[in-house]
């Protein structure tokens, strides 16, 4: 005869088989969704730091980047120290590699405080004022800039002392010059302590990277450039 057993024994049994086996079922369960937590937290800041360093690049590249005025030649436009935004995109950001440039919003202007790869050696960058553009004459006369024979008055420099320099091949006194095709003539606003466009020439239109913005910092010399 077969035995049937009630349900309340069943049910205890049961009971029994549960309480024996949960606790370390119970356990490894935790300890997995814990450990998958963990790898889910780790791969979302990689990802989010992965992301971040892309995007730190290409604003790099194409945007805005920081510099530090290591020199006195821009005084008192700029200081040694400063650190400064220059707007990339401006004048049409170079795409790395392939040497072309995206569309800018406008060409650069006399007055402009630019950053460029120094002719000489492109490793180093230069920040000048931009004084000629293409296809112009300059002259250098009693300290005032003469562009095609005239008197500059462009308020950013002409309130301001250029010197000749009779040892400079750009810059001796009563020199003309005409600027090349697709190059600018520039000059540091510190013009007796600034080697510049005087002495080594023009700058390449391709080697222009952007113009000076704002200093950033120290906190007391945040300002617009002009």
């Amino acid at each position: 005869m077969k035995v049937i057993n009630p349900p309340r024994f069943r049910l205890r049994r049961k009971v029994k088989e549960y309480l024996s086996a949960g606790p370390a079922d119970s356990g490894i369960n935790r300890q997995g969704a814990r450990k998958n937590k963990i790898k889910s937290e780790i791969r979302e800041w990689t990802e989010s730091i992965i992301i971040a360093l892309i995007l730190a690049l290409v604003i790099r590249q194409f945007v805005v980047q920081a510099f530090k005025i290591p020199t006195g030649s821009m005084r008192m436009t700029l200081i040694e120290g400063d650190r400064i935004l220059v707007n990339k995109f401006i004048y049409g950001a170079e795409v790395p590699f392939i040497g072309i440039r995206l569309p800018a919003l406008r060409q650069p202007q006399r007055g402009d405080v630019v950053v460029f790869r120094y002719p000489e050696d492109p490793k180093k960058d230069f920040i000048k004022r931009l004084v000629a553009l293409p296809g112009e004459t300059l002259e250098i006369r009693n300290g005032s800039i003469y562009i095609n024979g005239i008197l500059n008055k462009d308020q950013f420099i002409h309130n301001r002392y250029y010197y000749n320099r009779p040892e400079s091949d750009f810059g001796k006194e009563r020199q003309i010059i005409k600027v090349p095709e697709s190059s600018f003539y520039v000059l540091g606003d510190n013009s007796s302590s600034s080697r510049d466009s005087r002495y080594w020439g023009f700058v390449p239109k391709k080697n222009v990277l952007g113009k000076a913005m704002v200093v950033y910092w120290p906190p007391n010399r945040i300002r617009i450039i002009k």
